[in-house]
């Protein structure tokens, strides 16, 4: 009857090891994934770094672009003071020169606006009585308005300001109403 006992017990030890043996394979199953769950982890983790390359080289190029644009700035920024003498020597010449000597200075001046206009400098457009806008003008002195609707607005352009492809490189140098 002790074998038996023996037996019986040894058995059910077996079942049990069983039953402890089938519920570990099956936690193992769950919890190493799939083919099919690695393919589409691979595919998601290739999805995002193919946009985050993309995104890379749009943004590469938009910095070369904004490069290249701006990289002449400095050159443009020396080169308007030799704009604003060409446009000081035609009033001068206009007042007191030879109408000979302005046909040539004012050929000279404005092929080398031209110049300037193709890579991409613009001067602004300001007059008296316009609204002053401080990301546009610099107010050099303010001087009593001379009427009621000039208080608070250009009075009087010093000095052009010019943008080079729509960035203010040189603000335009005003006298407001006060």
């Amino acid at each position: 009857m002790e074998n038996q006992d023996i037996n019986e017990e040894s058995i059910n030890n077996q079942e049990d090891n069983n039953v402890q043996n089938d519920t570990a394979s099956q936690d193992n199953v769950t919890a190493a994934p799939s083919a099919e769950e690695l393919l589409a982890e691979e595919k998601d983790r290739y999805i995002r770094l193919y946009a985050e390359f993309e995104n890379y080289k749009k943004r590469t190029s938009k910095e070369k672009m904004e490069f290249f644009q701006f990289a002449n700035q400095e050159m443009m920024v020396s080169m308007l003071g030799v704009l604003d003498d060409f446009e000081r020597a035609l009033k001068e010449i206009a007042k007191n020169g030879n109408p000979a000597d302005l046909q040539g200075v004012e050929l000279i001046y404005q092929k080398f606006k031209n110049k300037l206009t193709e890579k991409g400098l613009k001067p602004m457009e300001v007059r008296a009585g316009d609204s002053f806008n401080v990301d546009f003008h610099e107010a050099i002195t303010q001087i009593p308005a001379p009427s009621e609707d000039l208080k608070g607005k250009i009075v009087d352009v010093i000095e052009t300001g010019y943008t080079l492809s729509d960035k203010v490189i040189r603000f335009a140098k005003v006298v407001t109403g006060n």
